[in-house]
């Protein structure tokens, strides 16, 4: 419980730490851990992540998603974003993704790169 509450007590302070070096970590991160599954178009492995930041929940009309996430409402937020990258089934049970990102600062520094891909 006491992990818990530290993440999100530091959730707001990792992700107002946005900036150019951090985005290019999170593209460093992105390469070496999601590339495989999320290229530059929808793929069966996974969705395309361009413009993902701001975007629906499982709103691109081009990838088939799992229940999990078609059964979540809102918009990827940072937020949204760092819950799900932290633990993808408890935050969309049924979820195909697998690769959760544990460490917060690379979940900071993914998500600053997410908000560059338009």
């Amino acid at each position: 419980m006491k992990t818990v509450l530290a993440a999100v007590l530091a959730l707001p302070a990792m992700l107002a730490l946005s900036s150019p070096a951090a985005a290019a970590e999170g593209e460093r991160l992105f390469n070496l851990q999601c590339k495989s599954c999320h290229g530059a178009k929808s793929t069966p492995m996974g969705p395309a992540l361009g413009g993902v930041f701001g975007a629906d929940i499982a709103g691109r009309p081009d990838f088939n998603y799992s229940a999990g996430l078609k059964a979540k409402d809102g918009t990827w937020t940072a937020q949204a974003l760092d819950s799900y990258l932290a633990k993808p089934m408890a935050f969309a049970p049924g979820t195909r993704m697998m690769v959760a990102v544990p460490a917060a600062t690379s979940r900071a520094e993914i998500i600053d790169y997410l908000k560059t891909l338009k």
